[in-house]
């Protein structure tokens, strides 16, 4: 199994983890990369550019993830911001509930780090575990990226070149040619979540990977939430930490 956890950093821009290859990560393996390089290209290249992946480009790219989230947020590692954010937000929609006051945090402690240990949020108390977890959401952030339309032939050769440069390891590469070829599944989203709480993160990372400013982002954001079935002041106070961690300086 791959590292997943270190590719859901690099996917949220995240400094929490090292990237491949370095600071004692998996070293990098090119071995059969260009092979699968070469085969995704060449599928994407019969659909005419015509999967639906537009904001996948941007995902890759950096240009509608890790720039977009905050120099504090980028800090945590992606792991443990999905999570905090998940969690914060379901303080503040039971605090809301419950006509309580919202819970308060320290001035430069964007997300609760602690609290989801041990909880039902902590990515360790997932089956699989924290690396399987990764798995869970990397591949609901790439399925939110494939909502909003398509990419140009150009944008197609960056992202490979983006993957090609990454120093990822084989198993890597080959778990993003697979979902960069498959349609989008939501049902196989949906079914990664074991549990309210691991919903709520799954939204989160959905809402992270794009910015719902194309009607069908939208839609497939909404449809994700009534099949996780998460109530809508829940999503609301997710819109609200996610916006919170793309501004955090």
């Amino acid at each position: 199994m791959f590292d997943a956890k270190s590719l859901l950093d690099q996917f949220l821009g995240s400094q929490g983890g090292a990237q491949y290859g370095s600071r004692g990560g998996p070293p990098a393996q090119r071995g059969g990369s260009g092979d699968l390089l070469s085969q995704g290209k060449d599928f994407l290249s019969s659909q005419g550019g015509g999967l639906a992946l537009g904001s996948l480009a941007g995902l890759m790219l950096g240009s509608k993830s890790g720039r977009k989230i905050g120099k504090k947020a980028v800090t945590y590692g992606g792991l443990a911001l999905v999570a905090g954010l998940a969690y914060k937000a379901y303080q503040g929609h039971q605090a809301n509930k419950q006509n309580a006051p919202r819970p308060q945090y320290p001035q430069d402690e964007l997300i609760p780090l602690e609290a989801p240990r041990g909880t039902a949020f902590d990515p360790a108390q997932q089956p699989g575990g924290e690396n399987q977890f990764a798995v869970n959401l990397l591949t609901a952030m790439i399925s939110a990226a494939k909502a909003d339309g398509h990419i140009d032939r150009e944008e197609q050769d960056r992202i490979f070149a983006k993957i090609d440069e990454a120093g990822l390891d084989s198993e890597a590469k080959a778990f993003l040619m697979d979902e960069l070829r498959s349609p989008l599944d939501l049902d196989k989203v949906v079914a990664s979540a074991s549990c309210p709480e691991t919903a709520a993160e799954i939204y989160a990372a959905s809402r992270l990977a794009i910015d719902p400013d194309h009607p069908a982002e939208k839609a497939y954001l909404q449809m994700l939430a009534a099949r996780l079935g998460l109530e809508q002041g829940l999503i609301d106070e997710i819109e609200l930490a996610v916006r919170e961690a793309e501004m955090a300086g």
